[in-house]
């Protein structure tokens, strides 16, 4: 349904993470409608999707967004701005791009962790094909760096010294800082959070509420 945007400011379309649901996103959301936002998530199930059957999905809900009235950014927690990624990059190109993309804790870089456990049956059982791609450096890198602004949000609530497997390198115990860089030059917004529940912060929230803010 197209959205008046008489009524509202922007559609957000919100991508959870891996293992993870739109409910995930529920309290995002609602800040965000309570700004005057339209709201709506998509869901995968990395366990056992494809990653391109998820991406094609949600480029056509990408493609149903650009056409419209209401202009529309997108939202991602860690897998979720993968595939927001991905899906931006993929053919053809969508009629308009959103205005905006914003990730939280996003491995843009080929996370360690993940090529640490990619062999454990319980994380390729959990994770699916998704979870090998991301501890595929090769794969990361064929994904364009975004072409609209873009904001990276990045955690370093986890824990660092000689015992971490991060070092002293400022992490949200799942991705480092540096990971979720497209770019070495990009700038991140670093916030002492954790990278499962980065969402429900109420910093990470404010930024988001104040990067849409007319």
């Amino acid at each position: 349904m197209a959205v008046d945007p008489r009524r509202v400011g922007l559609h957000v379309l919100l991508v959870h993470g891996m293992g993870r649901t739109p409910l995930s996103m529920l309290g995002l959301a609602h800040e965000l409608r309570g700004d005057g936002h339209a709201v709506s998530s998509a869901g995968y199930v990395a366990a056992w999707e494809p990653v391109d059957q998820i991406v094609a999905r949600l480029h056509a809900r990408l493609a149903q967004l650009a056409t419209e009235e209401a202009p529309y950014v997108v939202i991602g927690h860690s897998l979720g701005g993968v595939l927001l990624r991905a899906a931006l990059a993929r053919t053809p190109e969508l009629p308009s791009l959103p205005r905006h993309l914003i990730m939280l804790g996003t491995p843009n870089q080929s996370p360690r962790l993940a090529g640490r456990v990619r062999r454990f049956w319980p994380y390729q059982w959990l994770s699916g094909e998704a979870g090998q791609l991301l501890a595929d450096s090769e794969f990361l890198a064929t994904i364009p760096a975004p072409r609209i602004p873009h904001t990276i949000i990045a955690g370093t609530g986890g824990p660092r010294g000689t015992w971490s497997p991060f070092g002293g390198e400022p992490n949200d115990m799942i991705v480092a800082v540096s990971e979720t860089r497209c770019a070495p030059g990009d700038p991140v917004i670093e916030l002492p959070v954790r990278h499962t529940f980065m969402m429900n912060d109420r910093r990470v929230r404010q930024i988001i509420r104040d990067l849409l803010a007319p």
